[in-house]
């Protein structure tokens, strides 16, 4: 996979193996390690977490290995479910300082913030090359607005972009890879350095619509809403888009989010299930008295496209995008039969990444959006 082109800058390894041991090997065996900074893992739900750990620390030992579970992959074939891709970092165009942050709840955010700082000063900076941060989290731990908070007051202007790790459509465990073991409860942040160049993304495919809602009744630490405009809060819901309380599923949450506005953009508010008393749980922040909008969604190919449509100097196509892609959206995707058309734009687009739980862009944990960076190849190469 090192020689798919369009994708240069970073090696790729698949295995579709259901042995833990088997798929590490084969995916590795696909990347030239002996050249790589560090190495990104991106984990499907089928595998056993402390086999893979040990199968990981085998085969790339001495290497960096950061990562998490997902609620899918995007592969260079696009759209993936079962497969653990390996993502190679070169060490001619990458360099990385990383941190676990744990525990997560409640989340510390006075330590988060001055650690985070603490690591930004430490990690010397090579001249003329760039700085960015990735944050990968357990999408079960409700403290992800609290942590991308935190992160933002201690890093100031270091662009941060990530998402939360996810566990298929279970629900049950999500972990971050570092230090050789997978840690639930636990955030991983690191600090890249890197000489190409590169552009943050974030999309998604919403317009408010006329219909609005107020929490009236919250349980703001367990994201759970209680009462909608006075009434149940699952009833009311099911009432605006049209459905029974029996029909209400996470395909048409995807469908007809929430939207929450802040600063003059609209930003969703998924929707995880309902609770066996009829209350809504939400993937992001949620509390007494925060307005919502129900969203209508636009065409997901023409936006899905048009958003991945990002040049560099002069013209210059990605050499790829990293990407953190909504489980929702990907959800909505199937719904609609439109996997196969989604997987071709991803193709196309050179993404690499996975699904997620919820993203983090801008300083702000969003949901049912594709956040991404995409990396071009420098103008100017330094001579040696």
């Amino acid at each position: 996979m090192r020689d798919r082109p369009g994708a240069g800058a970073v090696g790729v390894g698949l295995s579709r193996a259901a042995d833990p041991a088997e798929a590490v090997r084969e995916a590795a065996a696909q990347i030239d390690l002996s050249q790589s900074c560090f190495v990104l893992v991106f984990v499907p739900d089928r595998l056993a977490l402390d086999p893979l750990a040990e199968a990981l620390n085998a085969a790339l030992a001495g290497l960096p290995v950061f990562g998490c579970t997902t609620a899918g992959q995007i592969t260079p074939e696009g759209y993936e479910d079962e497969a653990l891709m390996i993502l190679a970092f070169p060490r001619a165009h990458f360099r990385c300082a990383s941190m676990l942050i744990r525990p997560l709840g409640p989340c510390p955010i006075e330590r988060v913030s001055v650690d985070a700082r603490r690591l930004a000063a430490q990690f010397s900076h090579s001249a003329h090359w760039n700085r960015l941060a990735l944050i990968f989290a357990d999408g079960l731990s409700k403290q992800e607005d609290m942590l991308v908070a935190a992160l933002a007051a201690g890093l100031g202007d270091l662009p941060v972009f990530g998402g939360s790790a996810g566990d298929g459509l279970s629900f049950r465990r999500t972990a971050v890879f570092h230090g050789g073991a997978f840690h639930s409860d636990a955030a991983l942040l690191m600090l890249l350095e890197t000489d190409l160049e590169f552009a943050g993304i974030g999309f998604d495919h919403f317009l408010p619509t006329e219909h609005l809602m107020v929490v009236t009744d919250a349980v703001p630490e367990e994201r759970l809403v209680l009462e909608l405009n006075g009434a149940p809060a699952a009833e009311e819901y099911a009432r605006l888009v049209g459905r029974t309380l029996d029909e209400l599923s996470p395909e048409v949450f995807a469908e007809h989010p929430v939207l929450v506005r802040n600063r003059g953009l609209y930003h969703v508010r998924a929707i995880q299930r309902v609770t066996d008393a009829g209350a809504l749980a939400f993937l992001s922040a949620i509390d007494d008295g925060l307005l919502l909008t129900l969203g209508q969604g636009q065409e997901i190919l023409r936006t899905l496209d048009q958003g991945l449509d990002v040049t560099g100097a002069g013209g210059r196509a990605p050499d790829f995008i990293l990407g953190f892609d909504c489980v929702l959206r990907k959800l909505e995707i199937g719904q609609k039969q439109l996997t196969g058309r989604v997987s071709e734009i991803l193709r196309a687009r050179r993404v690499l990444g996975f699904n997620t739980y919820g993203e983090q862009h801008c300083g702000v944990h969003v949901n049912q959006t594709f956040v991404g960076v995409a990396f071009f190849e420098p103008r100017f190469r330094t001579l040696t």
